[in-house]
């Protein structure tokens, strides 16, 4: 994947000390990691890039909102993004991003690219389940949560007074309460 020229940072040029930097995240940013989940996105990426004199620390924070479908009833909503990360970019012999919050540069390198840790942030704050706030509250009308409703299994009420069990099952009932 080609990095795109407005995530990468020439921190040569920078003084040390901390500087801040603004990026707005839509839809064809996810569209260059062919992630089509989100029907929209606008989510703002605050960094804080704090430049030291043998290593870069950067904060990540993302603050926004992406239009999803429920997984429910598949009805689009917009749901909040919240989430921080916090990396740390030192410099060695050879390339190694294998450790998720620190990331390691060859020596002589100029300049750092930020977009697979922004795609991950706004990722990783995904909740596993996507469900409408309506469907929690129960103000969503829905034709499939209806037949959600109709089909899901109704519960039984056992009367133990009216009942009549098997004996045999009792005499199996007796040896759990034998112990």
């Amino acid at each position: 994947m080609t990095p795109l020229k407005e995530y990468t940072i020439p921190f040569v040029g920078l003084k040390q000390g901390l500087h801040q930097f603004e990026y707005k995240i839509d839809n064809t940013f996810f569209e260059h990691f062919e992630y089509d989940e989100f029907n929209a996105a606008a989510v703002k990426i605050d960094l804080e890039f704090n430049k030291k004199i043998t290593m870069l620390e950067l904060h990540f924070k993302a603050a926004g909102s992406v239009n999803i479908n429920c997984d429910l009833t598949n009805e689009p909503f917009d749901l909040p993004i919240e989430n921080e990360f916090f990396l740390v970019v030192k410099f060695g012999d050879e390339y190694n991003d294998e450790n998720e919050e620190l990331l390691i540069l060859p020596h002589g390198e100029y300049e750092v690219n930020i977009q697979q840790y922004i795609y991950e942030l706004i990722v990783l704050a995904m909740p596993q389940k996507r469900v409408h706030p309506g469907v929690e509250d129960g103000t969503l009308k829905s034709d499939i949560l209806e037949k959600l409703d109709e089909l899901s299994p109704k519960e039984k009420r056992i009367e133990n007074n009216n009942e009549e069990t098997d004996p045999r099952w009792d005499k199996l009932k007796n040896l759990l309460n034998d112990k």
